[in-house]
């Protein structure tokens, strides 16, 4: 039976720092032990018992219980978390649910997983601003990797993204002060990482070599078409 396993003290207090999860699955069960890891107070809630005994002594709080019963989720003192991350992918109802309960409270932000475009349409439908599709999501970023000159990809909203890569042929061997890499690419390299260092700035007079890897950031087609220069 859910009970109210936070005081308002530790509920309320560092609210920043504190998250639920909902849902322990493979992507919420990973978000909660790596949110664990950081620092972060978590409240993990599931309905499956053997997979809430799994988290016990791995997370702050974990509890069994129906998260799409508003009176529950009060008991656990959902509504007083500033972030919620509803995980359920198993059960689109569930989901839909529990995300619905959450937004009556007008708090906690939330973060919602979906699992197919349908179900991330109702999440945005009902009001959820962070909607996430993490196998639509790595398959696309995947799809960037596979093709051989890019070693990581982040894609952010209104076109723009930022590549990892290494410096193609035309860009070695001279500052990049006097590449003009803006004008002739519509792109920036803002960092760095030599051979055996670690990740720095990068400055008009900074020279880059063909062993370094480079942090490349504009748009989608600007910052890919670098990447494959010789």
């Amino acid at each position: 039976m859910a009970r109210n396993i936070f005081s308002s003290h530790s509920a309320a207090s560092d609210k920043a720092s504190s998250v639920v999860v909902i849902g322990l699955g493979r992507f919420g069960g990973s978000l909660a032990l790596e949110l664990e890891a950081q620092g972060t107070e978590v409240l993990g809630i599931d309905s499956n018992e053997e997979i809430v005994q799994s988290f016990n002594r791995r997370l702050t709080h974990v509890v069994r219980a129906d998260s799409t019963k508003e009176e529950v989720l009060r008991q656990l003192s959902v509504h007083e978390f500033d972030r919620a991350v509803v995980g359920i992918g198993s059960d689109i109802e569930a989901s839909i649910l529990t995300t619905s309960r959450i937004l009556k409270f007008q708090h906690p932000q939330i973060w919602a997983k979906a699992i197919s475009e349908p179900h991330a349409e109702i999440l945005g439908q009902l009001g959820v601003e962070h909607v996430i599709r993490p196998e639509h999501d790595m398959g696309k970023r995947v799809a960037h990797l596979v093709l051989g000159s890019i070693l990581d990809y982040v894609e952010f909203e209104d076109d723009f993204v930022m590549i990892r890569t290494s410096p193609p042929a035309g860009v070695r061997d001279r500052p990049l002060g006097v590449l003009g890499l803006r004008d002739k690419y519509g792109i920036t390299i803002v960092a760095v990482k030599r051979p055996g260092g670690i990740w720095g700035h990068t400055t008009a007079q900074t020279v880059l070599y063909d062993d370094d890897q480079i942090i490349v950031q504009g748009s989608k087609a600007k910052a890919e078409r670098f990447s494959t220069l010789a």
